[in-house]
């Protein structure tokens, strides 16, 4: 898994742009790149599209073949367990299909993290959980409130290499739930305090079935929205 991209400036803007014709469709996988083209495009120079060509070629988006040039690769080489990546699916329409395996992913991850937070979790990271919840009734910004949350449920689960998963699901869940805002009239927080509840009363069985309960209401979110 690549972490998020964190470049600014013409660096990142360079990236961005490039990134944005891939994703929205203007260039196809196997398409060529007109680098020249490109750099006259985009007004920048031949180092900053480098540095930036560097970049999406580590994120698998693009490669460069002998007597071929730089391409778009298939998208069986994108790394759709990165950050950006997922971001910028996200940017142009709704993917149902990526909407539909994001969920997937969720439902095999988190309700196992749940029970795993029941039975582990420190007052600490119950304080983290409690924290998030109330950042969520008090709305002021409901897409990190819930980020919040479920990046402390990860934490709380105790397994560093599912809290290393929080890159990327932590990307999908703000772009879905970016998403969603607003198209939903349902309270959600009665649905995480149910898993904090449980959470707090170290009963892993019930804080399985509250994630699990808590995912079928966020697909049914989306699947409205659809």
């Amino acid at each position: 898994m690549t972490t998020a991209y964190g470049g600014r400036g013409l660096h990142g803007q360079t990236v961005e742009a490039i990134a944005a014709m891939i994703f929205g469709g203007e260039v196809r996988e196997g398409d060529s790149l007109d680098v020249s083209a490109l750099q006259a495009r985009l007004g920048v120079s031949s180092t900053a599209l480098r540095e930036a060509m560097k970049v999406l070629t580590a994120k698998g988006l693009i490669g460069a073949k002998p007597k071929f040039g730089t391409y778009v690769r298939p998208r069986a080489d994108w790394h759709l367990l990165d950050g950006d990546v997922i971001r910028w699916k996200f940017a142009g329409r709704p993917d149902p299909g990526f909407l539909r395996d994001l969920h997937e992913l969720r439902a095999i991850v988190e309700p196992p993290v749940a029970r795993l937070a029941a039975l582990r979790r420190t007052p600490e990271q119950l304080d983290a959980l409690e924290r998030a919840l109330r950042r969520m009734t008090e709305g002021d910004d409901p897409v990190e409130a819930d980020l919040e949350f479920h990046r402390a449920l990860l934490m709380a689960g105790g397994n560093e290499l599912v809290v290393r998963m929080e890159v990327m699901m932590g990307a999908g869940l703000a772009e879905r739930d970016r998403l969603v805002h607003g198209s939903s009239h349902d309270d959600p927080v009665p649905s995480h305090l149910a898993v904090l509840d449980a959470v707090r009363r170290s009963d892993a069985d019930a804080a399985e079935q509250a994630m699990r309960d808590l995912l079928d209401k966020a697909w049914r979110d989306v699947e409205g929205l659809l």
